[in-house]
């Protein structure tokens, strides 16, 4: 899947970690992501964490995709910042799963929390 997602790719979104139910994501911020505050888009941060959550919930072989999302920004990143999401299942029932992420800084402090809830489509 990764392969094929351009959008992701043209932000430098990398794919470090997969496995059943989880992914691990980074992305670097580039000043090109910067809004009017001189901090990183919120955009982009949510992005990087849809893309974790995309790369988790697509582990079992079916297509996946986003019945909704949610995000809320806890601090912000700054251009030069290297942001990691990391992706884990919290439920799958039926067609339908609850996905957590996590964005951090390299330092460890959280960025952002991300609930992604998703649906096999058939």
């Amino acid at each position: 899947m990764m392969d094929a997602d351009i959008a992701s790719t043209a932000l430098g979104i990398e794919l470090s970690e997969l496995g059943e139910g989880r992914a691990v994501c980074r992305m670097a911020v580039t000043d090109q992501m910067i809004n009017g505050h001189d901090l990183c888009h919120g955009g982009y941060v949510f992005l990087l964490a849809d893309t974790a959550f995309a790369c988790a919930c697509n582990t079992y072989g079916p297509v996946t995709v986003a019945a909704g999302a949610e995000i809320t920004f806890v601090s912000p990143a700054r251009a030069g910042d290297v942001l990691v999401a990391e992706a884990a299942e919290r439920t799958r029932y039926g067609r339908s799963g609850i996905y957590d992420i996590t964005v951090r800084r390299a330092d460890g402090d959280v960025v952002a929390e991300f609930r992604g809830r998703s649906r096999e489509l058939r």
